[in-house]
C-alpha cells in the first residue's frame, strides 16, 4: 500500500511567462509525469491576478481528479497566485504549498507595468503547511523582505544560499536540494 506522500498531484505554479525547459519546476514535472499538473493563464506575459488564480483553481481542480493530496509548487510570481488563492480557498483540502523565490510587489525592480494587479497583493496567514525558499541575493526580493513574507504567511522560510532569482539562471538544474525542502513539506 502506498504512503500518501507516494500518491501526491503537484499544481506547478511558475513565474511570468511559465517555466523555460531548464527551469528545475519543468524538470520536476517531467519526473512526476501525470502526477503534475501545471497551470495555464490566458495571461501569462501580462499577468492579471483573477485570471492566474483562476487557473491554480483549474490546475487544482484537474489534479483532485486525480488525488486527494495535492500540493502547490509556485515559483516568483506565481507564489502569489498560489497565496491568493489559498487566502480565498481555505477549506479546499491542500497537503503544503511550496513558494520559491516570491518577488517583492513594492521593490523597484517589481515589474509594476506589467504586473499590475499583483501590485496590491498582501502577505496573510495561510491556512497549510507552506514552505518560503529564498535566495540571498535574488534581485527581485530581499532575504529580509522574503523571511518577512514567510512569517506573515505563517510559512517557515528557508534561505537557499546565493542563487539569483532561484531559475534557469541559477543554474539549479533538477535542484535536488529544492526536492529535498519539497520532500520535509509534504512528509510533515
Amino acid at each position: 500500500m502506498k504512503r500518501w506522500w507516494e500518491v501526491v498531484a503537484y499544481v506547478v505554479v511558475p513565474g511570468i511567462d511559465g517555466s523555460d525547459e531548464q527551469h528545475w519546476q519543468t524538470l520536476w514535472e517531467r519526473q512526476w509525469g501525470t502526477s503534475a499538473v501545471r497551470i495555464s493563464p490566458v495571461s501569462w506575459s501580462a499577468p492579471e491576478l483573477d485570471d492566474w488564480v483562476g487557473a491554480v483553481q483549474e490546475a487544482y481542480d484537474d489534479a483532485s481528479r486525480r488525488d486527494s493530496h495535492i500540493v502547490l509548487v509556485a515559483h516568483s510570481l506565481g507564489c502569489w497566485a498560489v497565496s491568493t488563492w489559498l487566502d480565498r480557498n481555505p477549506s479546499s483540502p491542500v497537503g503544503g504549498a511550496f513558494l520559491v523565490a516570491p518577488p517583492d510587489p513594492r521593490a523597484p525592480v517589481f515589474p509594476r507595468q506589467v504586473a499590475a494587479t499583483f501590485v496590491e497583493v498582501s502577505a496573510r496567514p495561510l491556512p497549510y503547511p507552506t514552505l518560503v525558499v529564498a535566495s540571498a541575493n535574488d534581485p527581485f526580493c530581499t532575504s529580509e523582505v522574503s523571511a518577512g513574507l514567510a512569517l506573515r504567511w505563517d510559512a517557515r522560510w528557508h534561505l537557499a544560499g546565493a542563487y539569483g532569482h532561484l531559475n534557469s539562471a541559477s543554474g539549479l538544474g533538477s535542484w535536488r536540494r529544492g526536492r529535498e525542502l519539497l520532500d520535509t513539506l509534504t512528509r510533515d
